[in-house]
């Protein structure tokens, strides 16, 4: 599976952003999934199992819980991917810095001057 076709379900971006937080046992995880997207237990699991099958999630036995954690590998060759297009944004992002910048100084412009 690609790696866009593991993080284009919702339900399995949410279960990385809770687990980039650290480590959390499959029962905090499932008690928030469903909480949040009302899935059964048995599909919280697939999720957890397509995430570590794909390479995104790590999981460890402590006695009866499975403690589970991001794998960073998957999502680290996802960023470089991104890159080539991070020029994009950060053009956009830095023409909207400098309008903000030039907004904020010809408000303190027009109040130096409303000033007697």
């Amino acid at each position: 599976m690609h790696a866009f076709d593991v993080l284009g379900d919702p339900v399995r971006r949410r279960i990385l952003e809770l687990l980039a937080t650290g480590e959390q046992s499959s029962g905090e995880v499932t008690a928030v999934i469903q909480q949040e997207f009302g899935i059964s237990q048995p599909a919280v699991s697939q999720h957890l199992r397509v995430l570590r099958d794909n390479g995104f999630a790590t999981v460890r036995a402590e006695g009866t819980r499975r403690l589970y954690a991001v794998e960073p590998g998957p999502l680290q060759e996802v960023d470089l991917w991104l890159e080539r297009f991070r020029g994009f944004w950060n053009q956009r992002l830095d023409a909207l810095a400098t309008e903000l910048a030039r907004g904020k100084r010809e408000r303190r412009t027009k109040g130096e001057k409303e000033d007697p």
